[in-house]
């Protein structure tokens, strides 16, 4: 049960298995594999938000990659019929399952990697960034609440990289954007040498410059 995976509302996260990209400040690396412990039965998962209508407000789909689920939609749609609103956390890794998700999503928490060409840094894998933004394109077009958040390493993303994305964000009509700057909690001891640390005064630089660019824009921890 979470009160921050869903503006606004109380809602029960579930976490969907599987994720091909292997994001260096993942916090939920043991979800990469698809069959990764423990496991629910949709059966369970149900008798819960059943026991919970009139307590919880809203049902996320989140991950691992929710999209990857072949029985995403169909579980959305039970879930709705049940009385809750419907969040999806993704990176969009499969544009067109977001395109179907779409139909029954309330609301989206949408995961920008980084400018196009620069996703598979953080990512792991090559053609990521072209994937990435095109299902941000799918969502800006259907007129959903959302959230885009970009998760930031200082040492896989330095503040001129991160303006020039504000930038194209805003030229994409982006609304609604939050940094998250990453946090160890969760990611792999290989990984953590990423953290890294900006310049302080520029970096409040860019808060202000970010602020005028994008109406509703945040700065919080991942």
């Amino acid at each position: 049960m979470s009160t921050v995976d869903y503006p606004d509302h109380l809602a029960c996260v579930l976490f969907c298995q599987g994720c091909p990209w292997r994001c260096h400040y993942c916090h939920n690396p043991h979800l990469w594999a698809p069959d990764a412990s423990p496991l629910y039965p949709w059966e369970a998962i149900e008798s819960f938000l059943l026991k919970r209508q009139g307590l919880l407000d809203a049902v996320v789909f989140s991950g691992g990659e929710a999209t990857l689920q072949h029985g995403l939609a169909e579980a959305m749609f039970r879930v709705k019929a049940l009385g809750y609103h419907i969040g999806l956390h993704t990176a969009g890794i499969r544009p067109s399952a977001l395109a179907r998700a779409l139909e029954l999503v309330d609301w989206v928490g949408f995961d920008i990697k980084a400018l196009p060409e620069s996703c598979a840094t953080i990512t792991g894998i090559s053609n990521s960034g072209s994937v990435n933004w095109r299902s941000l394109e799918i969502l800006l077009s259907r007129g959903i609440a959302y959230e885009c958040r970009t998760t930031v390493l200082w040492n896989l993303f330095d503040l001129e990289h991160l303006r020039q994305l504000v930038h194209k964000l805003h030229a994409y009509g982006v609304q609604c954007y939050a940094i998250q700057i990453a946090r160890p909690q969760g990611m792999k001891k290989s990984d953590r040498h990423h953290l890294g640390t900006p310049a302080t005064s520029a970096m409040d630089d860019l808060w202000i410059e970010c602020r005028s660019l994008i109406p509703d824009f945040k700065v919080r921890l991942s």
